[in-house]
């Protein structure tokens, strides 16, 4: 088990029709896998994809790596199903989150509040950063009727190379990107895991809505952010309809 976070498995399948046909059961194996996790302390959005890429997604997220990957090897040996693509990574939270000697600071400092002042502000923000890591740590996914997925990761190139920036400056342009997509709470969820020595590609995205045109704004409106128009490279998109596991399972094509 990680000792800080969960384990995040993003797996997709094509579904072999033929076999699909011949093989009656391969929507109940699959459903059951997903009933199997959830009992043992775990959780799985299933969604019926939109597009050629795959049929089938399952994000599955937990706390043991082991049981992730008795799910994956379970699913996998469904003969109806053929794996398009898969994500590795693990929750986490931000580095760039102030600490609370800078939130000290910042009242003391810009708000001009006093000793006492300070003390019960500060009470009401180590309330909101504790929510806040375990909603990281500990996502407790709701059921939209959409998810979104794509990988990313920082640019290194001699002109905007990421990691060549000292702290701060990286701090600041990840507030401002930070505040785009908090002007979308409400109407999208993000959960942002990192895949660094997991998978190819440096952070997985996440993003969970009941509206289309939610997701499409915020993803267009984030293009003009530096931080993505300047250091950030993305991966493909998958998008699924989500929905219970065997009504979405049904609508991906296993019946």
């Amino acid at each position: 088990m990680p000792s800080e976070g969960w384990g995040v498995l993003h797996l997709f399948y094509v579904i072999d029709r033929e076999r699909a046909a011949a093989d009656p059961g391969a929507a109940k194996q699959v459903l059951a896998a997903v009933e199997a996790l959830e009992r043992d302390g775990h959780q799985a959005l299933v969604s019926a994809t939109l597009g050629h890429k795959a049929d089938l997604g399952i994000m599955a997220l937990g706390p043991d790596l082991a049981r992730l990957q008795a799910f994956q090897a379970e699913v996998a040996g469904v003969p109806a199903l053929r794996p398009a693509t898969s994500f590795v990574s693990l929750t986490e939270t931000s580095e760039y989150t102030s600490t609370e000697e800078q939130e000290r600071e910042r009242l003391a400092q810009n708000e001009g509040l006093g000793e006492e002042a300070v003390e019960t502000r500060l009470e009401a923000w180590r309330t909101r950063m504790a929510k806040y890591r375990e909603d990281k740590l500990h996502p407790n996914l709701p059921l939209k009727r959409l998810i979104c997925f794509y990988p990313m990761a920082k640019r290194r190139k001699n002109n905007a190379n990421w990691y060549q920036l000292p702290f701060e400056e990286r701090r600041r342009l990840m507030g401002g990107h930070a505040r785009v997509g908090m002007s979308y709470s409400g109407r999208v969820l993000q959960l942002i895991t990192s895949s660094f020595a997991f998978d190819d590609w440096e952070w997985g995205v996440t993003l969970l809505a009941d509206d289309p045109v939610a997701l499409k704004e915020i993803l267009y409106e984030m293009r003009f952010d530096e931080v993505s128009a300047v250091y950030s490279d993305f991966g493909p998109f998958l998008v699924g309809l989500l929905a219970e596991p065997a009504e979405a399972i049904r609508r991906a094509g296993l019946s």
